[in-house]
């Protein structure tokens, strides 16, 4: 199955965060990572007074089910040394699970398409280098991001 990844850091050495968690995605059993977007410094979103985000996207293959790839999302994270302290706050990495293909879930632990991946530019716009036609796996990418205001992104890379 194809999933698309949504990472981001703004704790530490923010381009090595990036690197080192492709690569550890790549590390998975029976995964491969078939696409990066280039790297974006984006505004945090919530709470303002911190550093400012790396994201990308990544489009990865891998035999794991939904809920096994979000588990390994937050081994990952844990990995990482990820504390949440608050909504919003500073992170060492993030790694959101935003689509599974086409596949809609909604658990008590996962609801796919991520639920607020329509309302974000730095979600939005490295998917889009990942599909450049504008759709995802039947979501419409482009005029999503059409729809949103602000939120100052740029690449770095």
């Amino acid at each position: 199955m194809e999933y698309i990844l949504s990472i981001g850091t703004n704790m530490g050495n923010r381009q090595d965060n990036i690197d080192s968690c492709v690569k550890a995605i790549g590390l998975l059993p029976n995964t491969i990572v078939l696409a990066q977007s280039p790297v974006y410094e984006t505004q945090p979103i919530g709470f303002a007074h911190q550093q400012s985000f790396y994201n990308i996207a990544v489009k990865v293959q891998s035999d794991f089910e939904p809920n096994e790839m979000l588990g390994a999302c937050l081994g990952i994270e844990a990995g990482f040394g990820r504390i949440r302290q608050f909504k919003n706050g500073p992170r060492i990495i993030d790694v959101d699970l935003i689509f599974a293909q086409d596949k809609r879930v909604s658990t008590k632990n996962l609801t796919l398409p991520h639920p607020r991946w329509q309302e974000r530019r730095f979600v939005l716009q490295p998917i889009l280098d990942l599909f450049p036609t504008g759709t995802a796996y039947g979501f419409d990418i482009k005029g999503s991001l059409d729809k949103i205001d602000g939120q100052g992104i740029m690449m770095v890379k």
